[in-house]
């Protein structure tokens, strides 16, 4: 377990499955209500975490208490959006927060840590993408140092929904690495 000032991060396991589901659903339930366009409840469920758990990796943030004020997926590679590329970044996927127990500065504390396993790996770029919708979460990502190199208009989604989804990324130049 990593302790990133106050905030623990460690590893999902199979049992985490649930409360993973249950945090991307608030998530979910959050960004509807603020006329968000992006994720829906109940589109991820336990399979989907133990599916990313067992191919890449997925990280949980929490606080001293131990309650669960975060997480992210990790992936070595994401050919859906990105097409085949040679293996030079990993992709950050899924930033949930709790928003009602986390502390301010959580999701780019938790896009941090990302990016130093990123680093830490041997890999030079952070990956992730966002959908051309949300003109505030690309500026969050903007503003946390991504870069835009591209578009990908025709995303499609398990339930056959076609978005487009803005491509950025972040070399990781000089990172600590956990």
């Amino acid at each position: 377990m990593n302790n990133d000032e106050g905030i623990l991060f460690r590893r999902a396991v199979e049992k985490d499955a649930a409360a993973l589901v249950a945090l991307y659903d608030r998530a979910a339930r959050w960004m509807q209500k603020h006329g968000i366009e992006q994720w829906k409840p109940g589109e991820k469920d336990v399979a989907h975490f133990a599916a990313k758990m067992r191919e890449g990796e997925v990280w949980l943030a929490g606080d001293a208490e131990g309650r669960i004020i975060g997480a992210y997926e990790l992936w070595w590679s994401d050919e859906e959006a990105w097409g085949v590329q040679p293996p030079v970044a990993g992709y950050v996927h899924r930033l949930m927060v709790e928003r009602k127990t986390a502390p301010s500065g959580t999701g780019r504390r938790m896009l941090e840590h990302a990016e130093r396993r990123i680093a830490g790996s041997g890999l030079p770029r952070a990956r992730l993408d966002c959908v051309s919708t949300n003109p505030r979460l690309l500026a969050y990502y903007q503003g946390a140092g991504y870069r835009v190199v591209g578009e990908f208009p025709h995303k499609e989604g398990k339930d056959g929904r076609v978005y487009g989804v803005i491509l950025l990324e972040k070399r990781l130049d000089r990172l600590s690495v956990v």
